[in-house]
């Protein structure tokens, strides 16, 4: 499929065809490189680019999806809303393909990371930190794919709910001291009022930061891809599975402290 037909099956929500999606090659650099002229078709038609996704950090799901390593894709002005004082957001889905909802923890950028990536020096390009609920989808039926199509298929992400910010500084001192924070951190997931499932920072590759910084090395070695700038979003990933929506449902996130957790109604 071209980039043009990519696109097109994501403003329609159409399935990508079996023997399309068969036709895929397993090359994921190609697929990056797929990717990023969809994205630059996206910018062509007015679109701006707020961030990024990370997806598959959590090493929990690998065996359940059979993709087994991180992808990443772009956040759009298009894709992105935040949360109301409350904790609570709407999000129309349906023109999404298949969508899934996962709670997620979003960094907000103060500016570009160092050339060395380490925990210290995300620190100090991280400005704020929040709860999200990211909404993902697959044109592949049945969400069987490989990495590959996730990778062409725009990282699957449709939809970046974000909560209330908060400041990295109010909640550690440094680098190491916000990794150990987040990777002792849990969330319980709801759905309806009932808890559906508990999450764990510590699958996403050990805790959020370190799947900023795994993201930002895989970035920065993909020929063409921009770098990370201030005032970008970045979600890292699942902390559960990634639960089947449908319209007029309501979940909810609650995360340990400092986190407030988040509330989403789908229509």
């Amino acid at each position: 499929m071209t980039p043009e037909v990519l696109l097109q099956h994501l403003d329609q929500a159409s399935l990508w065809p079996a023997d399309s999606v068969a036709a895929i090659p397993s090359d994921v650099p190609l697929a990056y490189q797929t990717a990023l002229q969809v994205r630059q078709l996206r910018v062509q038609r007015g679109e701006q680019a707020r961030g990024f996704k990370i997806g598959f950090t959590n090493r929990s799901i690998w065996e359940r999806y059979q993709v087994f390593e991180p992808i990443w894709g772009t956040v759009w002005d298009t894709t992105l809303t935040h949360a109301n004082q409350y904790g609570e957001g709407s999000v129309d889905i349906r023109r999404m393909s298949q969508p899934r909802l996962e709670p997620e923890l979003v960094f907000g950028m103060r500016a570009t990371p160092a050339d060395e990536l380490h925990p210290q020096s995300l620190f100090d390009a991280i400005e704020w930190m929040a709860c999200g609920f990211e909404i993902v989808q697959s044109h592949a039926a049945d969400w069987r794919f490989k990495v590959a199509d996730t990778v062409t298929d725009s990282g699957l992400h449709a939809h970046l709910l974000v909560g209330k910010p908060l400041a990295i500084r109010e909640v550690a001192s440094d680098g190491a001291a916000l990794h150990a924070l987040l990777a002792g951190m849990s969330l319980q997931l709801l759905y309806e009022a009932k808890t559906v499932e508990t999450g764990y920072a510590r699958n996403v590759l050990d805790s959020p930061l370190m799947a900023l910084l795994y993201f930002l090395k895989a970035l920065r070695q993909c020929p063409g891809a921009p770098d990370v700038k201030a005032g970008d979003v970045i979600t890292t990933g699942t902390w559960t599975d990634a639960w089947p929506l449908q319209a007029g449902q309501q979940w909810e996130s609650r995360y340990d402290f400092p986190l407030t957790g988040l509330k989403i109604r789908l229509i």
